[in-house]
């Protein structure tokens, strides 16, 4: 594309779903700003609960902003939802093209890349029955392998690689950072230090809805770690 890709996000304010409370405690994400520009991989940081599947989310257009702004540039693929562009009753072959409709990708385009993701997910005979009759594990695969299967500008990740045996989660991990360098930018939410370190080169720590640290990878690592001694100390974990 032309233009480099980039996210900005300025002041954004996000609810739960179906929240009846009112004050800060509504907020799944709270006056959260912050830009990463291509060639970036921030890693996200977070106890469970915190917003950061709620901030990945927003940044695929799955929710949208009660207030402040996304801007989010370039083609974007997103692994953390096993169920988008997925119909249970449709097998999962129909599935690679549904999906592959949601990703933007024409009939032909799918149909070419379709054997290739059938291998990849270890699927065999399966591909030919109704996803409603798959366990998640399957689900996910064939979701990584679609989603996977092209290059995005834009790769938004929520940590899940344990769906397989352990010859998948090999092949997942050697594609997951085939697809990395590939993509413009990366946006991985994650609670494996070691990993972030590998792949990131700045990180952001969320609690509670908001931000409370954003910077170079090894800065934020030891904040996120003295956050976490912490809460233990004070009985917060």
């Amino acid at each position: 594309m032309s233009v480099a890709p980039f996210i900005k996000v300025d002041d954004l304010h996000i609810r739960y779903t179906n929240s009846s409370k009112s004050g800060d405690s509504s907020w799944a994400l709270q006056g959260v700003s912050f830009e990463v520009t291509q060639g970036d991989r921030l890693g996200i940081l977070g106890r469970n609960g915190s917003g950061k599947s709620t901030l990945l989310r927003t940044l695929a257009g799955i929710y949208l902003p009660e207030r402040g702004q996304v801007e989010v540039v370039g083609d974007v693929a997103s692994i953390f939802n096993a169920s988008l562009g997925f119909v249970p009753e449709a097998t999962g072959w129909e599935n690679i093209f549904l999906r592959g409709a949601v990703m933007g990708l024409s009939l032909k385009e799918a149909g070419s890349l379709a054997p290739s993701i059938i291998e990849f997910a270890q699927l065999g005979d399966w591909i030919h029955e109704p996803l409603s009759r798959y366990s998640s594990g399957m689900a996910l695969r064939l979701a990584f392998a679609i989603t996977t299967a092209v290059s995005a500008d834009v790769l938004l990740m929520d940590e899940w690689l344990g769906a397989g045996d352990a010859e998948f989660i090999r092949k997942a991990r050697v594609r997951m950072r085939e697809v990395v360098e590939q993509s413009g930018l990366l946006v991985l939410a994650t609670h494996n230090l070691q990993l972030m370190r590998n792949i990131c080169n700045k990180a952001m720590i969320i609690d509670a809805g908001k931000i409370v640290s954003l910077g170079e990878i090894d800065d934020v690592v030891a904040a996120y770690r003295k956050m976490l001694e912490d809460k233990i100390v004070a009985g917060g974990v």
